[in-house]
């Protein structure tokens, strides 16, 4: 029975974690930064190769409200997120996968970014939050490519 509860706990919690992530892209494109920083634990870190390095929900928070995501809603704008890997160890959790963020330019969706994703996950207070997520465009660079290796 044991190895049967432990199974179904695996499953749940890729459930639980893949959930988590897909809630990203709705949120971000509705504007809801509150709702996406407690997506966070309370001191998680979002960095963005180039763009931003957030520390704790408000900054991350900040990241919604700022002019340039602002601007990029107003323009018309989707960010997808594709499935991810996720690699279970007890209580914490990496997640790997792409993303891409479409803006509409007046007529057609254009393709503004396409990225490698690692989200590093903790179960906190029953829950799983994301402690960490590190995203690169896929501009050849290595180092990108190094967030979706396992």
């Amino acid at each position: 029975m044991a190895d049967l509860e432990q199974r179904l706990q695996a499953l749940e919690d890729r459930e639980a974690i893949r959930n988590l992530i897909a809630s990203y892209g709705p949120l971000a494109d509705c504007g809801a930064a509150d709702e996406l920083a407690a997506l966070w634990s309370e001191d998680g870190r979002y960095g963005v190769s180039g763009f931003a390095d957030a520390h704790g929900r408000p900054e991350i928070a900040g990241l919604i409200e700022g002019a340039y995501h602002q601007q990029l809603m107003a323009d018309g704008c989707a960010h997808l997120l594709g499935p991810v890997a996720i690699d279970l160890s007890g209580d914490t959790a990496t997640a790997r996968g792409h993303s891409v963020v479409l803006r509409w330019n007046g007529a057609a969706f254009e393709v503004l970014r396409v990225a490698a994703n690692r989200w590093t996950l903790a179960r906190i207070d029953g829950g799983w939050q994301v402690t960490r997520r590190d995203n690169a465009l896929l501009q050849g660079d290595a180092a990108a490519r190094e967030l979706l290796r396992p």
